[in-house]
């Protein structure tokens, strides 16, 4: 859907992944998004939409400061994004050593690759039964703050409220 809409309000590339970026909430479905506008849709859409996700790291942070651990009876380990820091490296790899660049470039490719797999698997795990589960009224909820934050989202960047 976002594509067509991109497209009948003449968003430039630009544009449109910085308005996935902030309007999808899914990470992968940014990156499907953008990938259909074009090039630097995916990239503007990707950076963007990763340094949203890096900003959990300083806010789980300084949550964790404020409001102090009471302690975990469940003994469930928290799990850590390791693939952001991954990807902080290869950025400063291939930033800082321009001679590794071409090694970057087919991680890149071998990235995008996976994440065409990556979308396909998340994609295959939404079933009528899940729906179901979760109920009609929560589904039209999220539906409806959707559509609230990506109309809200295109009208600021229409606007020029929001530039990248």
């Amino acid at each position: 859907v976002f594509p067509a809409i991109g497209h009948a309000f003449q968003l430039s590339q630009t544009q449109f992944g910085l308005w996935s970026a902030l309007a999808i909430h899914d990470t992968s479905s940014v990156v499907g998004a953008s990938l259909q506008y074009g090039p630097q849709a995916l990239e503007i859409g990707t950076t963007v939409k990763l340094a949203r996700a890096l900003w959990i790291v300083p806010v789980t942070f300084a949550l964790s400061l404020w409001h102090p651990k009471t302690g975990d009876e469940s003994g469930v380990r928290t799990k850590k994004p390791w693939f952001i820091l991954g990807f902080l490296m290869m950025a400063a790899v291939v930033t800082w050593i321009p001679s590794l660049s071409p090694y970057g470039h087919i991680v890149e490719t071998m990235a995008r690759h996976a994440l065409v797999l990556t979308l396909f698997l998340i994609g295959a795990n939404l079933s009528r039964e899940t729906l179901r589960a979760v109920g009609l009224r929560p589904f039209l909820q999220g539906l409806a703050l959707w559509v609230v934050v990506a109309a809200s989202t295109l009208l600021a960047i229409n606007q020029g409220w929001i530039r990248a």
